[in-house]
């Protein structure tokens, strides 16, 4: 029985994908549940197993689009695997000659060598004659002391050299420029789609972007005092994140424009909270979502982003992680960024990006003091998004990252 494999669904609103890679070749017997090919559509990269055990045949190359639901290859059932080589029976296996106890000439056999009287060893010592260069002449190919006595020595090593001054710098040759040197590489097909999307996100929407600056003072107090117990109890690290997702959700429930986005010429509003967390992985930028992410408290949205981020590390990201996100952040103070405008992820109409958090004078109370501030930005589609709401928006989240312990009681 030939059982066809065909391209699955990956996704809403996905209609063809890229074979990334056969990870079976044809003609190769594969298992069921094996890993058969590599998929890759605009949002992730997707595995397809094999069905049943037999023996595959592709009708498809590596990097060809190829629709959803399409025949790409068939698994024959019937079909056992092949046995390339017999192995070797004991007895056609050739054993080594075993050295006869004849005289010279012979080649000394390798387990003798190892094994010289202590006569032999001691002229072997005296004269530094390496035994395994040297013909055996006595009973079954060992040495004698005559055969390592009339043997030539080894060559003593050369004595160091007195060490050399160092030499004068060469001089800078004068020669064809490097600034011309190039290296073209092609775009993976994954990386395409991340660049036709954020290229859409630009065109289709009124993007504008609001900052703030966020005291990040208490919050950092409150993880110094918790985040021992934290990690015994829930095995997970407590940061900050956790605690910008809950103002995140208090926030969009206050606006709820922000949580929304158009569809044609209607506006799709949203009674759940499926929040988007972007993970920078080897093979682009993800943005995995929280699902009903308001019904989690603070650990178990940091369990939830732990999973997130392993997932995106080893690839493995579905596009289930993907699908159904109704807002996201993206956090660039990992890496260092102190401001930045983030892109829209399409179809949603808002994205915060959080930055790194940096020691700065401000006014407190009429007092300068020394704060960790972080500043936050808050991109928009200004066409269902007014600016009023979404300076209110952050600073909703402001209020509550400030005062943490709103977050927990949710006012």
């Amino acid at each position: 029985m030939k059982l066809e494999v065909k391209v699955p669904a990956v996704g809403e609103s996905i209609t063809e994908a890229v074979i990334g890679s056969w990870t079976k070749k044809s003609g190769e017997f594969v298992k069921m549940n094996e890993v058969i090919m590599l998929l890759e559509t605009d949002k992730a990269s997707v595995e397809v197993v094999a069905e049943k055990d037999g023996v595959i045949t592709t009708s498809a190359n590596a990097g060809d689009t190829v629709k959803i639901g399409a025949t790409v290859a068939t698994i024959d059932t019937d079909a056992k695997p092949t046995v390339s080589a017999a192995a070797p029976t004991p007895a056609a296996q050739t054993s080594a000659p075993a050295a006869s106890s004849g005289g010279g000439g012979r080649a000394t056999h390798p387990d003798l060598q190892s094994h010289l009287s202590p006569a032999v060893q001691r002229v072997v010592n005296e004269t530094g004659v390496n035994p395994a260069s040297v013909t055996g002449t006595g009973l079954g190919g060992r040495l004698t002391k005559s055969d390592v006595v009339n043997a030539k020595p080894a060559a003593a090593a050369p004595a160091p050299e007195a060490k050399a001054k160092a030499p004068a710098p060469a001089p800078i040759l004068n020669g064809p420029s490097k600034q011309g040197d190039i290296k073209r590489v092609p775009m993976t097909n994954i990386r395409k789609r991340i660049a036709e999307r954020l290229v859409q996100a630009q065109h289709n929407a009124a993007i504008l972007t609001t900052f703030n600056e966020v005291d990040m003072t208490k919050i950092i107090e409150l993880r110094a005092k918790y985040k021992d117990k934290f990690k015994e109890k829930y095995g997970v690290n407590l940061g900050f994140n956790g605690f910008f997702v809950k103002a995140v959700i208090e926030a969009l429930k206050a606006f709820p424009a922000v949580n929304a986005w158009i569809d044609g010429q209607e506006i799709e509003y949203h009674n759940y909270y499926n929040i988007g967390m972007a993970v920078s992985t080897e093979r682009g930028l993800m943005v995995p979502n929280i699902k009903d992410a308001d019904q989690y408290s603070v650990a178990g949205i940091e369990m939830a982003i732990r999973d997130l981020a392993l997932k995106g590390r080893d690839g493995k990201i579905t596009p289930d992680d993907l699908n159904g996100g109704t807002f996201s952040i993206t956090n660039g103070g990992v890496f260092g960024s102190l401001l930045s405008t983030p892109i829209l992820n399409p179809p949603q109409s808002a994205i915060l990006g959080l930055h790194k958090i940096e020691e700065r004078p401000v006014a407190i109370n009429g007092k300068v003091e020394v704060r960790s501030m972080m500043y936050v930005a808050l991109s928009y589609d200004h066409r269902i998004i007014d600016g009023k709401e979404a300076v209110g928006f952050l600073v909703k989240i402001k209020e509550g990252v400030e005062d943490p312990e709103r977050l927990l009681i949710e006012v």
